[in-house]
């Protein structure tokens, strides 16, 4: 804020401060200077609310002082009492600024967050202009006692209420007409057109009005007992209960200015009370009353409007998340159904019906496994035990299960995966979600690629024996032929066609495993790793001895089972301990380690070994197809050892990483799951799982 804008805005508010102040010095009852009324209290708080950031806040208290002197002055009061007035004003103001920006830091700005927004605003401002009037009223009319020698309790009652209820009222007014107005100006600078009201809506203006103005008028202009005045509170609970906020305050106003005018000119109910001073108390109660219980139904009914609105743009915004979501599931091109713990299907896409040969469940209830047509890929029926839906819905870990589809929307039949899982349900139950997959043309080019890779095979396997046959006969008649130079290097020229017929054998062998371990359908059990890798160490052993290679030691605790396909586990550890001999460098012994850790349902196993390593940055690049790190040392391979490992390791939903070892060689790191079918107990070491089996 400007210093030019700060003191336009002190001008205005010390030209509204002189007439509220000037309109209680005329309210003044008695000699003791008391006003009936003082809308000035209301005045000073939406001053100094509003330029509380001011740069020149010193001239709004200057102003507020001078003012109040000035007026009281001319008023009747004397210098002494004008004084106590300004004490009293400062302090009250200072003290309802304090606890409102404290309490409700933007209840007096013009921004979305301001304004009156419920009953705890009410309150704030009930308990701010208490608490400030009880504080004025503390130095007020005790500075008046000490300078008139005069005290009064039912003058210092008056001093609060009437300050109460001009701070709520011409406070509230104000606070509800400055923010009408910037809303106005918004709309105008941003070309919106505000909100209009309904015909109907402006005639209950016009009537509650016009009743409020009569019954006000008839009750004050005569002479009658209290009660007909507490009857027109129903007259503000109308308003408060169909108008709005603003104008139930601005209605407030009015019939407070009739009241406090009537009683001031001696007519109405209250006029009955002799005393002056009971006479504006009561006026003043008769006056917080009616605004606190019309603002309060007012600030509630809004509250309940807005919580209302908030409730239908929630709901609205849900409907559209899920026809999002709805939309989203109807356009997959994967099935999906939702079976609840009842049985009862609770959603299906189009994509399941179809995949089911649109077959639907009867009333919406999950059917045996006969109505869809669902078998086994041996075409054997699938029993109720064995339905996704229902293993899940009995608690039991439901993995990818591949079924056939046979009915009379598929003939000729569709493999579809089936992924089922549970989803829990408010009560306590749960819910099977299933997801279908069609892989009928992965599974047929399988089978397709198989089956090609065993013709293959075999068609290249068969040449391969007659070269090796052929090969040995020449090398056995070149034998008995003596030791002519020709004889010799026909000799060595037949060792090379082995050796290359060898190497042939070993690459069709290895594109046979690496298609086997990438296709081939797994049956996971629970095995007993220490017995596979015994078994397996005892082989390389007895292989070394009979070809009078170094014997390779090998060094395991107890390992713990794991739940894996036995041929493939067996194939990933023969492929791992063979590459663990075969690249360690001439004339040292080959050491390998192996050892497991258990973690919840995941093994993950260590192999170990003292041989050349593998080349830097190639730990992950060895695991690639035709991969060989160590092409120029005079290893041989194909390249595909360590790939199959992979697709071994990964089918059975583990990882395999290499590493160097700390001590020399390489390490190599597997995760698999845990064996699931047999009580689990941390294995304990034997002497005879940590022998070396070299020399067996």
């Amino acid at each position: 804020m400007t210093v030019a804008a700060s003191l336009a805005r002190t001008a205005g508010f010390a030209a509204l401060f002189v007439a509220a102040t000037v309109a209680g010095r005329l309210t003044v009852l008695d000699s003791a200077s008391l006003s009936l009324v003082w809308p000035a209290a209301g005045v000073a708080v939406l001053w100094f609310c509003a330029q509380r950031d001011s740069p020149v806040m010193w001239v709004d208290v200057l102003g507020l002082a001078l003012i109040t002197v000035l007026v009281n002055s001319a008023t009747g009061a004397t210098p002494a009492q004008a004084a106590v007035f300004v004490v009293s004003n400062l302090l009250q103001v200072w003290v309802f600024v304090t606890l409102v920006v404290r309490w409700r830091p933007d209840m007096w700005t013009l921004g979305p967050g301001g304004g009156l927004n419920g009953l705890r605003d009410l309150w704030v401002m009930l308990v701010s202009a208490f608490t400030a009037a009880t504080t004025g009223a503390a130095v007020g009319p005790t500075a008046l006692w000490l300078i008139t020698g005069h005290y009064s309790g039912i003058t210092t009652a008056v001093w609060m209420a009437r300050n109460v209820a001009g701070v709520l009222l011409v406070g509230i007014i104000g606070l509800c007409a400055a923010r009408a107005v910037a809303a106005r100006r918004a709309d105008a600078v941003n070309n919106r057109r505000a909100d209009g009201t309904s015909g109907w809506r402006v005639v209950e203006y016009v009537a509650v009005s016009v009743c409020s103005v009569i019954g006000y008028l008839i009750a004050f202009a005569r002479d009658e007992s209290l009660p007909v005045a507490s009857m027109l509170i129903a007259l503000t609970v109308w308003a408060a209960a169909r108008l709005s906020t603003t104008y139930v305050a601005l209605h407030t106003g009015v019939v407070a200015t009739i009241a406090v005018v009537f009683t001031l000119h001696g007519q109405g109910p209250f006029a009955v009370v002799p005393a002056h001073a009971g006479r504006a108390l009561l006026v003043q109660l008769f006056v917080i009353i009616v605004a606190v219980v019309g603002l309060a139904l007012a600030l509630g009914r809004d509250e309940r409007d807005l919580l209302l609105a908030e409730l239908a743009e929630e709901k609205e915004q849900a409907a559209l998340r899920a026809q999002l979501k709805r939309a989203i599931i109807d356009s997959m091109a994967d099935g999906v159904s939702v079976v609840d713990s009842t049985g009862r299907v609770s959603l299906r896409n189009p994509a399941a019906v179809h995949l089911l040969g649109g077959k639907t469940s009867p009333d919406d209830m999950a059917a045996a496994g006969a109505h869809y047509g669902v078998f086994n890929l041996d075409g054997s029926p699938l029993s109720a035990e064995e339905l996704p839906y229902l293993r899940v819905l009995a608690g039991e870990a439901v993995g990818d299960m591949d079924l056939l589809i046979r009915n009379d929307g598929v003939p000729e039949g569709r493999i579809v995966q089936v992924k089922a899982t549970a989803l829990p349900e408010p009560d306590g139950g749960r819910s099977a979600v299933l997801v279908y997959h069609d892989v009928t043309a992965e599974r047929r080019q399988r089978d397709e690629l198989a089956s090609f890779a065993g013709v293959v095979a075999h068609d290249l396997l068969n040449p391969l024996s007659a070269v090796d046959g052929w090969s040995d006969a020449a090398n056995e008649a070149l034998r008995q032929a003596g030791t002519d130079p020709a004889v010799e290097q026909a000799r060595s020229a037949l060792v090379r066609v082995l050796r290359a017929s060898s190497r042939m054998r070993g690459l069709i062998n290895d594109l046979l495993a690496y298609t086997t371990a990438r296709d081939a359908s797994i049956a996971p059990v629970p095995i007993d790793l220490t017995a596979v890798v015994a078994d397996t160490a005892a082989a390389r052993t007895d292989a070394a001895v009979a070809a009078a290679e170094p014997v390779p030691e090998f060094s395991h605790d107890a390992l713990d089972p794991v739940q894996a396909d036995r041929v493939l586990l067996r194939q990933l550890l023969d492929n791992l301990i063979g590459n663990a001999i075969k690249y360690t460098a001439p004339g040292v012994v080959p050491e390998i380690t192996i050892s497991t850790t258990r973690r919840a349902a995941v093994v993950t196993m260590e192999i170990a070994d003292n041989g050349i390593g593998i080349p830097a940055g190639q730990h992950e690049r060895i695991f690639g197809s035709f991969h060989r790190a160590h092409v120029d040392t005079g290893y041989t391979g194909t390249g595909l050892g360590l790939a199959i490992c992979k697709r071994i390791v990964e089918r059975h939903g583990g990882t395999i990483t290499a590493t160097d070892n700390p001590t020399g060689g390489s390490r190599f790191i597997i995760t698999l799951p845990a064996a699931i079918d047999v009580d689990y107990a941390p294995p304990v070491p034997r002497a005879s799982d940590a022998s070396r089996v070299a020399g067996r």
